[in-house]
């Protein structure tokens, strides 16, 4: 990638209608429909991947009461960042994490040793209190969505959840071409609980990065206070770090929930939660996907994927009926009805990043195809619009 010209997301996003930001609402996302798209794509995709894996999804209230954060420990060390508000004499707050909230889920029933692993995915709408000065486009917001999910699982099967929830992320990440590192955090500082449940808890979790055979650095101090974690990195087309998924092993929580389980010897036991995030926020990944791409998305991921252009008024009928076959087989196509030049138009869509433009003249009706070039200025030529849909569909099914 040519970096002399590169773009920053914001300048992005304006330039091809993705989303904005207003002072009325600072650190907060105004998606327009196009950037709609591309978050709604995403959210599918990582859902299609979690139903093949038995995840249930579930969604939970944004707001409750404070007295939870106090319960589960992190109002002890996450107070500063969670928005609070007095309803009716009592204190409320706009949850930060999920963690808690999937924990009331799991106590709604009693649980069997044989009902776990319990997976519980949710798309939650988080609030936290950034500071206005670190508040930076999509990489820092105040609110933000997750792709979480909450693992409740029996101690004896950490090892084997935690290496399908790597293969998980490996896997995800192939089809964005990006390559994982993998980091182990280890005890903070400023921690919750046992250190004895705490060196266990490593101990767990090293063990389950060795038996997945992947290379790993160690970051000294950086878990999180209720434990240890995996951390995964990747570099953008400009090599710059990121760190993404996280997979966190907590003790802590389900003792200060009181989660249980009714194990095979007919006794209570504690569950084990694997907190784990594939893409962290999803804001900020599509922000360093939208600077990955510098805006070229690959084609399952582009708002509009074909443009149809009609080169004249006569030729506007048949170029609706193209983008009407187009639609029915699921493709995004918009067409370029103006009153411009060809040159004017393949300008404009090629500006717009739409991956497909798809030419029709009088040849074209004549012949019953369509002329077809991609947004970099090759020319494939003459398709069937059926060969045109097919090659679409195959190309947007493998995630290339």
């Amino acid at each position: 990638m040519d970096k002399t010209n590169l773009k920053d997301h914001r300048q992005i996003g304006q330039e091809l209608d993705l989303f904005s930001f207003h002072d009325i609402a600072p650190g907060a996302v105004f998606w327009h429909h196009k950037g709609w798209i591309i978050y709604r794509t995403l959210q599918e995709f990582i859902r299609g991947k979690l139903s093949k894996e038995g995840y249930q999804e579930i969604s939970t209230p944004a707001m409750v009461k404070s007295v939870l954060f106090k319960k589960s420990g992190h109002w002890d060390f996450y107070k500063e960042h969670i928005f609070n508000l007095d309803v009716e004499k009592e204190s409320y707050s706009l949850k930060p994490m999920n963690c808690p909230e999937a924990s009331l889920v799991y106590t709604t029933k009693t649980r069997s040793y044989q009902d776990l692993p319990l997976r519980l995915s949710e798309f939650g709408i988080l609030h936290r209190n950034e500071l206005s000065g670190v508040l930076g486009g999509l990489f820092r917001v105040r609110q933000f969505v997750i792709d979480d999910a909450h693992h409740f699982v029996r101690p004896d099967q950490i090892q084997g959840e935690i290496h399908q929830l790597i293969l998980l992320v490996v896997d995800l990440y192939k089809s964005l071409n990006f390559r994982p590192e993998f980091y182990f955090s280890t005890k903070p500082d400023k921690a919750m609980g046992d250190p004895k449940v705490w060196e266990k808890a490593e101990v767990d979790l090293e063990k389950a990065l060795r038996e997945a055979k992947v290379k790993y650095g160690i970051k000294e101090k950086d878990g999180a206070f209720y434990g240890p974690k995996i951390d995964i990195h990747i570099k953008d087309s400009q090599n710059r770090d990121w760190q993404l998924a996280t997979i966190q092993l907590d003790f802590q929580i389900p003792e200060r929930m009181e989660l249980e389980y009714i194990d095979k010897d007919g006794k209570r036991k504690r569950p084990v939660i694997i907190h784990r995030a594939i893409t962290g926020s999803l804001e900020r990944f599509i922000g360093i996907l939208t600077e990955h791409f510098q805006g070229a998305f690959p084609l399952w991921l582009a708002p509009v994927q074909v443009m149809v252009l009609p080169i004249a008024d006569r030729h506007q009928e048949y170029a609706k009926k193209v983008l009407e076959k187009l639609i029915t087989n699921g493709i995004r196509a918009e067409i370029d009805s103006r009153q411009e030049t060809l040159q004017a138009k393949i300008r404009n869509a090629t500006l717009q990043k739409v991956p497909y433009l798809g030419i029709i003249g009088d040849k074209e009706i004549e012949e019953s195809n369509i002329s077809v070039r991609l947004r970099d200025g090759k020319d494939l030529g003459k398709l069937k619009i059926s060969e045109f849909t097919q090659r679409l569909k195959e190309e947007i099914d493998k995630k290339i």
